[in-house]
């Protein structure tokens, strides 16, 4: 019960205690009020006849005085009055019942009211002759107490009515305050945080508001604290402090995130620009000059990638630039080159006249799985060409050694996905994610989706999203891998809790989500519960979208997780506001893992740091040895995933 409803009630309970002893108090007084008045009836009434009855004594005329007796007795005023001699002998007696037909039996008995009995003797001369005795009739007197009392009842129950209501709204306003204390407190627990403006003039409550708001702001600064140590090694791990681009280690990190490791892959791009002899310009100019132009190389391949969302841009060192396009195709990738050489060309020669930049740009094209040292010695070979060339020179070259074992075209891709959707070719493996503090313990299966080529060739699905996102037909093929895992034997997994990716692209689609949201509720009627993950570098991109679809999913009792995290350059303040259940720290901050001393150590923990202090589960996925579970077992992690720990099986009982 709430406090203001304990306060109501102990309030109420107070003024009907006070109410229904005003009540009987006055209920007594006028109790007491009639039977004096009945007492002083009967009494002037037996004086009265006493001397009445005095003249007819001579003579004894009994007639006479059972007349006057009755005539006195019809008026309805008595009970009883009776006459006797003076041994006692009654001679007359009129009595009539107690009628109390307006009045309730419950308040008789209740309230009983005696009608005292009153006497005066009969003389005869200076001799008694006998003695006459009245009592009143109490009806009257019944019938006047009980109206009184009901009205006083009615009377104080308006009157405790009105005094509850206007308690209510006065309690109500009073405790205001303690209502948006509790909201700041469950505000906290969702790790929001905000300041209550108002501040309560009662003394006691203007306490508790002053210390939650501290509390609040304490908390809050403790956060971003955290969020600074966090972006902090972000910078120094995988940000280049002079540019603010990524780092050689943060493209290489999102090339094996993105590329490495998969059984197929769509066409893109790697690309190197490289701006020569900056020796001559800081020896003529001075570094000031030299820096200043390597930030605006940077802004000028920002630039050129606006449309690329998914581009990484990274500095090598020096005035060599990387840039990774996933998906891109050569004329996209050719254009942005050129732009980049022209846009370096006319900065040259407004800023810097009479200094010679030399500029070029090598890439290499990729049709299948590539490691990052592959990409980038092909790219070197092609940027050697085009500075051979001469300045402003672009040469793109082909990853040679091609395997042909997926599509080319466009229209190749189109069909293979037309025929998975149509056979329904699709298969699941589930890989485990275990416990950090008990590996024995199986938190929940990583459910990893392959579809089936022509040829019978299982391919992960991750090769088919971004043609098939390109193609329109990202929410069909999302819609398909659910309702494959409706129709799989989860809840024999022990525990029934699965993860699987879905698409942000699908989110949009207004008609999938409309669909999806009938078949969470199916996942929990079958006693399943999912973990839908979504990639980091695509999160703030569709934030919107995914923040409302996490309402949606925890209302049915899943949960929200993002994948590949802590490699997306991203200030990671976006938490508070997406606020998932659990993160997953990319593999390839693990692979750069060498020890307690090392950066990738600090930068786990600080991750670690943030998310616990705003409620999320952190998980390492890409544990592929011993020594990389024993480097991590200090770090306060939830939850570890990768081939040492187990790896993927097929999911029996699915199949296409």
């Amino acid at each position: 019960m709430t406090l203001f409803r304990q306060l109501l009630l102990y309030a109420c309970i107070t003024l009907a205690c006070l109410c229904t002893g005003l009540w009987l108090g006055e209920l007594k007084r006028t109790r007491d009020f009639l039977v004096n008045q009945l007492e002083s009836h009967a009494q002037d009434t037996a004086t009265s006849l006493g001397l009445s009855l005095t003249a007819l004594t001579s003579g004894v005329d009994v007639p006479a005085m059972e007349s006057m007796i009755s005539a006195l007795f019809d008026r309805g005023y008595y009970r009883q009055i009776q006459l006797r001699d003076v041994e006692g002998t009654l001679l007359i007696d009129r009595q009539a019942p107690i009628s109390l037909a307006r009045v309730p039996a419950w308040f008789v008995r209740l309230v009983p009211l005696t009608a005292p009995r009153a006497t005066s003797l009969v003389m005869d001369g200076w001799r008694q002759a006998g003695e006459v005795s009245v009592e009143s009739h109490p009806g009257y007197a019944y019938q006047t107490l009980w109206a009184a009392a009901r009205d006083q009842a009615l009377a104080f129950a308006l009157t405790a009515l009105a005094v509850a209501v206007l308690g209510g709204l006065g309690l109500r306003s009073l405790l205001k305050p303690l209502g948006r204390v509790e909201e700041q407190a469950l505000a906290l627990c969702d790790r929001r945080f905000f300041i209550q403006e108002t501040i309560p003039r009662t003394r006691e409550l203007r306490r508790v508001v002053l210390v939650m708001n501290r509390m609040t702001t304490r908390i809050r600064e403790m956060f971003d604290e955290q969020t600074a140590v966090a972006d902090t090694l972000l910078q120094r791990t995988y940000q280049d402090t002079l540019t603010a681009t990524g780092n050689r280690r943060y493209v290489e990190g999102q090339v094996k995130t993105r590329l490495e490791g998969k059984k197929g892959e769509v066409k893109g791009s790697f690309l190197l620009v490289q701006v020569g002899d900056l020796q001559t310009l800081n020896q003529k100019k001075g570094y000031q000059a030299g820096d200043l132009l390597i930030r605006e190389i940077a802004a000028i391949i920002q630039q050129a990638c606006h449309d690329l969302p998914e581009a990484v841009i990274g500095r090598l060192g020096g005035g060599d630039f990387a840039l990774f396009l996933p998906n891109s195709g050569r004329q996209t990738s050719t254009r942005i080159a050129e732009a980049i050489l022209d846009g370096i060309d006319r900065h040259a020669a407004a800023s810097l006249p009479g200094i010679a930049i030399i500029a070029g740009a090598g890439g290499v094209f990729y049709e299948r799985p590539a490691t990052f040292s592959q990409l980038l010695a092909r790219a070197d070979c092609a940027l050697g060409q085009a500075l051979y060339n001469g300045n402003g020179s672009t040469v793109f070259l082909a990853l040679p050694e091609a395997d042909g074992a997926t599509p080319v075209a466009r229209g190749e891709w189109k069909a293979l996905l037309e025929h998975v959707l149509a056979r329904r070719a699709v298969v699941f493996h589930h890989q485990p994610t275990v416990s950090h503090a008990d590996r024995e313990r199986i938190l929940y299966h990583e459910i990893l989706t392959r579809v089936i080529d022509p040829d019978g060739r299982l391919l992960s699905v991750g090769l088919f999203v971004p043609m098939a996102e390109r193609l329109g037909l990202m929410p069909a093929l999302d819609r398909l891998i659910v309702e494959r895992l409706l129709e799989a034997p989860l809840p024999a997994l022990v525990p029934a809790r699965v993860s699987v990716n879905l698409s942000p692209v699908s989110l949009a689609d207004a008609d999938f989500r409309r669909w999806l949201e009938p078949q969470l509720a199916a996942f929990q009627a079958r006693g399943v519960r999912v973990n839908f993950e979504f990639p980091e570098f695509r999160t703030l991109r569709h934030s919107d979208l995914i923040r409302d679809f996490a309402a949606t999913v925890k209302a049915h009792g899943h949960r929200i997780g993002i994948d590949h995290f802590g490699l997306g350059l991203i200030h990671f303040g976006y938490l508070k506001s997406l606020l998932p259940d659990y993160v997953k720290i990319d593999r390839a901050i693990v692979d750069e893992l060498h020890g307690e001393q090392s950066d990738s150590y600090f930068y786990i923990t600080s991750l670690c740091s943030v998310a616990h202090s705003l409620d999320i589960k952190v998980i390492v996925e890409g544990i592929e040895t011993e020594t990389q579970w024993q480097t991590l077992a200090p770090i306060r992690l939830d939850a570890v995933q990768g081939f040492w720990i187990g790896k993927p099986e097929p999911l029996i009982g699915t199949r296409a």
